[in-house]
């Protein structure tokens, strides 16, 4: 399939994964805030001998497009770690989750998110999260980023979305 063509999502099962992140709510406008952290988080396991055991990724738990996202700017670690007072410990939660795989731009995930959205409504799939008046709450929503920025011109990025399954 050539890039930016939008693929077909398919269920995988995943199981729970020891991470760490540090958290940041913003705004579109401010949305960079929370992608800078991730060399921050690379930097703070390098700094303790720890290596990532997989692509850096951004775990969106609250989505209000109009007003904030609170979002965790993370990394895969082997095993559970303690955090400190810059970077946390955290879980993605084991489950059944809806995937797809962006190769191109990243301005075009919100052409993907939409359709990875409409593939699970069309397939009856309900997604593990609760809308409140703040934003909706999901229990596992991930961009993972599986291509180096500085290595590959932004054109070429490999960006997989996995949102869980509520069932």
């Amino acid at each position: 399939m050539g890039k930016n063509a939008i693929q077909t999502p398919h269920i995988t099962e995943r199981a729970e994964q020891p991470y760490v992140h540090v958290t940041r709510t913003v705004t579109m406008d401010t949305f960079s805030e929370a992608v800078d952290r991730i060399p921050v988080v690379i930097g703070w396991l390098a700094e303790r001998g720890l290596v990532p055991a997989g692509a850096p990724f951004l775990r969106y738990r609250v989505i209000d497009m109009e007003r904030r996202f609170v979002v965790d700017a993370g990394v895969p670690v082997a095993a559970p770690v303690t955090g400190d007072e810059v970077v946390q410990a955290g879980v993605l939660p084991a489950g059944r989750y809806a995937t797809v795989t962006h190769h191109g731009h990243p301005d075009r995930l919100i052409d993907v998110t939409a359709s990875l959205l409409a593939w699970a409504d069309e397939h009856g799939h309900r997604w593990d999260m609760t809308p409140t008046a703040d934003g909706d709450h999901w229990g596992g929503r991930l961009e993972t980023f599986h291509t180096h920025p500085a290595e590959v011109a932004v054109d070429d990025w490999v960006t997989e979305l996995a949102f869980r399954l509520a069932e």
